[in-house]
Formats: C-alpha cells, structure tokens, sequence
C-alpha cells in the first residue's frame, strides 16, 4: 500500500525495563494502540512487536524494535524498506533527556542529540531527514545518565505519565490525520501546567 505509515517506539525489550524513562517510547505507542483497538504481536522475522490497522483512515504499522536501544536502526531500516514506506511516512517517537518532563518537539529532521537510539536508526537509514517525537524525560540533577534514563519517574512525575503518553498518542493521531503542520503546533506549544 502506498500510503501505508511507520510508527517506530524506541525502547528496551524485557521486563527489566518496562517502566523506566528509556522506554517511553514503547509505553506511547502502547497507548497509542489502546486507543484503537489495536495488538501487538512478535513477529521474530522483524526482531520486532508490530501492530497494524488503521487509524484516522490512514493504514499504520506500530513498531517496537526488539533489538535493544542502541541497535534500533537494525531493526527499523530494513522494515521500512520492505514496507515501502518514504522517509515522510515514517516517525520515531524516543525519549528526550532535554526536554522536562512531559514536553513534547515534534521535528521533521535534526541530529540524534546523543541518544544511541536515535544515532542508529539514522545511520541505517542513512540520513537525519526522518520524523522524530520526542518526549521529555527531564535532565538529571545529578549523577550518571545512563542511571537517570534507565531509571523509573519520581512518584510525582509518575502522576503525570498517563497525560503524557495521551498527548504523545493525539500528537501522532493529528499528524496520520490532518498532517505535519497540525502535528508540530500541537507538540510543540509549551505547556503552563507541566505536562
């Protein structure tokens, strides 16, 4: 299908993980196929959980790569070549140590701002021209950053996710629907209520 969509989750697979700020990636696409009835299923061919169907009439494939963060683009590049989906049908929604909790920036291109993730899908891909949603996990105050981005949210900011993956899920829904534009003015606005 031409018009078919790639939604790609960045995250770690395994229980270990499920939960921590890493993963928010995988937890909005969760959400964004709860949303629309939609389940994940192993497909081992992929080294992926795919899910697919349809939402807002656009036909959607939901990725989350099972090959472990910093090895993302193994998995997304040669899906996205055998779906035939173009570098404007395909979205990576990752975690953003940059960003507070909470805030959404939706880009159209960009570099990977450090995150392995982010790197390795671009270097499989070959270019940094691709959507990106990325989703504030907020910067450490102190200490190491791969305990800070592997760790779990404070019991405050915990309050806090439900709203946060609703939002990531209505950023991806307006892009499938009324398009990019519609899209980044929604991610992008700040918020006044800290999410």
């Amino acid at each position: 299908m031409a018009d078919r969509f790639l939604i790609v989750g960045l995250g770690n697979p395994g229980k270990d993980y499920e939960g921590t700020r890493h993963n928010i990636g995988f937890a909005s696409l969760e959400a964004l196929a709860r949303r629309h009835s939609l389940h994940f299923r192993h497909k081992m061919q992929w080294r992926s959980l795919v899910a697919q169907g349809q939402i807002g009439g656009a036909d959607v494939v939901l990725l989350m790569p099972l090959t472990f963060m910093n090895l993302s683009g193994e998995a997304v590049a040669p899906i996205a070549r055998f779906l035939n989906v173009g570098l404007s049908r395909l979205l990576v929604v990752v975690d953003d140590v940059a960003l507070p909790v909470g805030q959404l920036r939706m880009r159209s291109f960009g570099g990977s701002g450090g995150h392995n993730g982010l790197k390795s899908v671009a270097a499989h891909l070959q270019t940094q021209s691709f959507l990106r949603l990325r989703v504030g996990v907020g910067d450490r105050a102190e200490g190491d950053l791969v305990s800070h981005v592997l760790g779990r949210f404070s019991e405050e900011e915990e309050k806090l996710v439900p709203k946060i993956l609703e939002r990531a899920a209505v950023a991806i829904e307006l892009w499938l629907e009324k398009g990019l534009n519609h899209a980044m003015e929604f991610a992008n606005q700040k918020e006044t209520d800290s999410t």
